[in-house]
């Protein structure tokens, strides 16, 4: 039995006086306590967590209605300005730093009347699919503490699958929701970009970006996307949402079109994840689905264009983090150029530096035509070919990722394998279309996510089919 009620219940619950968002608040922060050595907490907000649930309390007591999330506990990614702790993104360069405003999303949540209690543990600043990059330390799989959670939200989906909260904020740049809910067993909601304000997390690459919920149902996800949808005017980037509510979904997939991305169930695909999927498959055509197989002939080119342009966003996004303005500063520099060497030198992990370095090549003179300019003209060719393939179906279908979860250290040493996590998750964000996981099933004790996908702005219709598909693999 679940230790958490579905998100929805204990808001009302505790609107009505049956729970206590101090009671919930102790649950969490207990949770997090015991399970601490998986490692999925960088940090609690213990006395800030109290207050806010103490004044709920007070609120419903006088008989305020405190919203649609009144003392529901959840956990941030540590790359959210929250108020109550530091915001380091897991890297030692923002040790200290804490935050003057939070994030947009955060001011959504507690509007609504949920309790951040925790910051969670990630890849230093995004970069990578294991938790391994984070530098002060690796999350651990709830499934084996042997083998890495996936990431970058490796903390977040931990987190949730380990039940420390009904929810986490994640976010996802090339992968990073959909590939830690597959690899911990939780679903994990990547919007359409520009859904959900980026306001006050801190960047990693700005055009592909995106918040989302980790979860543990597609009901409670869709709940939280509701809340933290819409535009604002501290993010250009943000689109307006769907008139109708995210959490009003129509749960059938009879008569739905969706395609199996071909280039996504060939080789190099693990037997057990493709037994997985096929099943899946199988069991929506019997409740009607129709299924064809499609193809996009540009994947084959999604992964190297994202390593190009991605790390290109970062080298720019991380120019900021020069040791003077925030967080740590070298204390032994005798200059202000040697201040920046030193402090960057030092804060920055190897991935970090990895990415500056290729991101500051692909955009100098001489490479700017060769590297950069040519991976943003194949990334529109491979969004003309989304556009093609969703004017002929609804929806697509494959793995989020070719393997299960990995041995901790097992890719440490070799950032190409690294990479190569996220071979079918990358074109997702770059197209900027909506992709959910779903549990569908295991493979040698290990959980397997089925990646959904729709046209832009589906995110609803997105939503139901994942619904609908959930019930179908309980």
């Amino acid at each position: 039995m679940s230790a958490w009620l579905p998100i929805a219940t204990i808001a009302q619950k505790v609107q009505a006086g049956e729970l206590k968002a101090s009671e919930l608040v102790e649950q969490a922060l207990q949770a997090i306590a015991s399970k601490a050595q998986f490692q999925a907490i960088i940090v609690s907000l213990d006395d800030a967590a109290h207050e806010r649930a103490k004044d709920i309390d007070a609120r419903i007591a006088r008989g305020e209605n405190v919203g649609r999330l009144a003392g529901v506990p959840f956990i941030a990614k540590d790359n959210f300005l929250v108020f109550g702790a530091e915001t380091t993104a897991a890297s030692n360069i923002l040790k200290g730093f804490t935050a003057p405003y939070q994030s947009t999303v955060i001011n959504k949540l507690e509007a609504e009347g949920a309790i951040c209690v925790a910051k969670a543990n990630l890849d230093a600043f995004a970069h990578g699919s294991s938790t391994e990059n984070s530098d002060f330390f690796t999350t651990k799989n709830p499934h084996d503490e042997t083998r890495v959670p996936g990431g970058s939200s490796g903390g977040s989906a931990a987190a949730v699958v380990l039940e420390l909260t009904p929810f986490a904020l994640g976010s996802d740049t090339g992968g990073s929701i959909r590939l830690p809910a597959s690899f911990c067993g939780a679903v994990g909601y990547k919007p359409t970009y520009g859904l959900v304000s980026r306001s006050g997390v801190v960047a990693m690459a700005s055009s592909t970006d995106t918040i989302g919920p980790l979860a543990r149902t597609v009901d409670d996800a869709a709940l939280v996307l509701d809340v933290i949808a819409g535009k604002d005017a501290l993010d250009s980037t943000t689109i307006d949402r769907d008139a109708v509510s995210y959490t009003d979904l129509l749960g059938d997939v009879k008569g739905k079109k969706i395609g199996v991305i071909k280039e996504y169930m060939g080789e190099g695909l693990d037997q057990g994840v493709k037994a997985c999927i096929e099943a899946a498959i199988e069991k929506l055509k019997a409740a009607g689905a129709e299924i064809t197989e499609v193809s996009l002939p540009s994947l084959s080119a999604a992964l190297a264009v994202y390593y190009i342009i991605c790390p290109a966003e970062v080298s720019s996004n991380l120019a900021r983090y020069d040791g003077q303005r925030f967080g740590f500063t070298s204390s032994d520099a005798e200059s202000l150029d040697e201040s920046y060497s030193k402090s960057r030198a030092v804060g920055f992990g190897k991935e970090a530096k990895r990415r500056i370095m290729i991101g500051t090549y692909v955009l100098s003179s001489g490479y700017y035509d060769a590297y950069y300019k040519k991976a943003q003209t194949v990334r529109t060719k491979i969004i003309n070919e989304f556009e093609a393939i969703f004017a002929k179906v609804d929806f697509l279908l494959g793995p989020v990722a070719p393997m299960t979860a990995f041995k901790i250290g097992e890719n440490v040493d070799d950032p190409l394998q690294m990479y190569l996590t996220d071979i079918m998750t990358v074109a997702v964000n770059m197209v900027g279309i909506p992709a959910v996981s779903i549990p569908a099933g295991v493979s040698d004790g290990l959980p397997v996510g089925l990646q959904l996908m729709a046209a832009q702005k589906a995110d609803r219709a997105l939503l139901g089919l994942a619904k609908a598909s959930e019930e179908l693999l309980v």
